[in-house]
């Protein structure tokens, strides 16, 4: 444990989900051959103009509202003047000093406690090109040049990595629900960078800051903040001084690596961008661009506990938007939402993970899953039942009633019927309701299996197993 109060920030990268990119035609695509999806615009063709993407600013406007920011409704591009391979304009068009949001916040809940991470901006700008080193060589690929981001900057409120690493998580959740991007960090479409400082007391000023970047997953992250801590840490108790530097988190090695010292601030000799006119935005077009705001996952989760789903099964189905997005179709229902959810959980996830498919790619049309939970809610099918026919129903166009019937599934789920058999098995089985009498749970087991034979197996097994042990249970005290 650190003996030194940590102070952390974050700026997070998301490449926006919208067709084209953020100042050409382009397609903004990813695993296409390199520099198939580009154009004059995207290589920095002399005399190119850009055209600003309409629907880039409403996906921003949409980050803004799940990120509870303000919308600035005046606002400006910039360039960032710097020279590297990767940025063939020698400038990258961003937004320096008006961003689209500001003041938001992402609650988090960390040992009970609920947090507000906040957010200190969110602005609009275009990635770079993406470089792949080989060996001595550098090749650039230009299908990333000018796909649309928006870096999403907190306030050094970060305490620990604990609510660095929960911050992201929700962030993550957030934007993916919102159809804001996919964040699929494994393929860069979300990137990290940490900044991290340490002081001794809160009334001290904030320590030296040191930037971690491009970190490539969540839990590296917490794993990257520990480990500058810790570095940082023992420089400190050695009486030595720490020099504000940039560092990467290197995967192998699982620590921080040293990339640069910076000795200087870097001057980005930033001034508006003179060729994109001033963006304002009304009240009605903030208005249109959040109608297609899909539900969120908190009014999910209040759905859910609505219609008396366990936390885990909420947490589970959350987790996994295809489920989620199946299950929210049925919102309007009467079905019991707490087999359903274990239903598609359960058998439903086993069957596509095993055969790689999603929900959508089966036979599971919505009038077959509420046929399916109302059989299971009433006992007409069993849990044995659903895995003998589960392929079928998910396969074929067949109805649950057919492939029943085709498979010789008839449960017997009259009470009245059931109590019969039962009370005619323990009157002609008198030693084994002895035998269980006297404590011998075996006895149990075998008089289930002459209900079961009683009944041609068509008996439901929970129901008969209820009705047995209230049976015997009567008898018992009876005595």
């Amino acid at each position: 444990m650190s003996n030194y109060m940590e102070t952390i920030g974050t700026e997070v990268h998301v490449e926006l989900k919208t067709n084209t990119k953020i100042f050409s035609s382009s397609k903004n695509g990813y695993g296409m051959m390199a520099n198939s999806l580009t154009n004059v615009v995207d290589l920095g063709y002399p005399g190119t103009l850009p055209t600003l993407n309409k629907e880039v600013l409403n996906t921003a406007i949409r980050a803004c509202h799940v990120l509870h920011c303000n919308i600035r409704k005046k606002m400006h591009f910039d360039r960032k003047n710097y020279f590297y391979p990767d940025n063939s304009k020698n400038y990258q068009i961003t937004q320096a000093t008006t961003p689209i949001g500001y003041d938001g916040y992402v609650e988090i809940e960390a040992d009970g406690k609920k947090k507000k991470i906040e957010i200190e901006e969110i602005h609009i700008e275009e990635d770079t090109c993406k470089s792949a080193h080989r060996g001595s060589v550098t090749l650039l690929d230009f299908n990333r040049a000018g796909v649309p981001l928006i870096e999403i900057v907190t306030k050094p409120c970060i305490e620990n990595s604990t609510e660095a690493k929960l911050y992201l998580e929700k962030l993550k959740e957030l934007l993916f629900y919102a159809d804001i991007s996919d964040c699929k960090m494994e393929e860069g479409s979300m990137r990290c960078d940490a900044n991290v400082s340490l002081r001794k007391k809160i009334e001290d000023p904030l320590g030296v800051k040191c930037e971690i970047k491009n970190i490539g997953s969540i839990s590296n992250v917490k794993l990257a903040i520990e480990k500058e801590i810790e570095r940082q840490s023992k420089i400190l108790d050695d009486g030595e001084t720490l020099v504000e530097q940039t560092r990467r988190f290197d995967d192998k090695l699982k620590d921080t690596v040293l990339m640069r010292v910076k000795e200087t601030k870097n001057d980005y000799r930033y001034f508006p961008e003179p060729d994109i006119p001033y963006v304002v935005l009304t009240d009605a077009e903030i208005e249109k661009a959040l109608e297609s705001l899909p539900m969120l996952p908190e009014e999910r989760r209040q759905r859910y506990l609505e219609r008396n789903v366990s936390e885990v099964n909420i947490s589970k189905i959350i987790a996994n938007r295809p489920l989620s997005d199946f299950l929210n179709e049925f919102l309007d229902t009467s079905i019991d939402f707490s087999t359903a959810t274990n239903l598609l959980l359960g058998d439903i996830s086993f069957y596509l993970n095993k055969n790689e498919v999603t929900i959508k790619d089966t036979k599971l049309t919505n009038s077959k899953f509420i046929d399916l939970v109302n059989k299971l809610s009433n006992r007409t099918l069993t849990s044995k039942n659903i895995k003998d026919i589960l392929d079928t129903i998910l396969e074929s166009e067949k109805e649950i009633d057919e492939i029943m019937k085709e498979k010789g599934i008839s449960n017997i789920t009259d009470t009245s019927v059931l109590e019969s058999v039962v009370k005619k098995v323990i009157e002609d089985n008198p030693e084994s309701v002895s035998d269980y009498k006297s404590g011998k749970d075996r006895a149990v087991k075998y008089l289930m299996g002459q209900i079961m034979k009683e009944t041609k197996g068509s008996a439901n097994p929970k129901m008969v197993n209820e009705i047995l042990m209230q049976e015997l249970n009567d008898n018992e005290n009876s005595r």
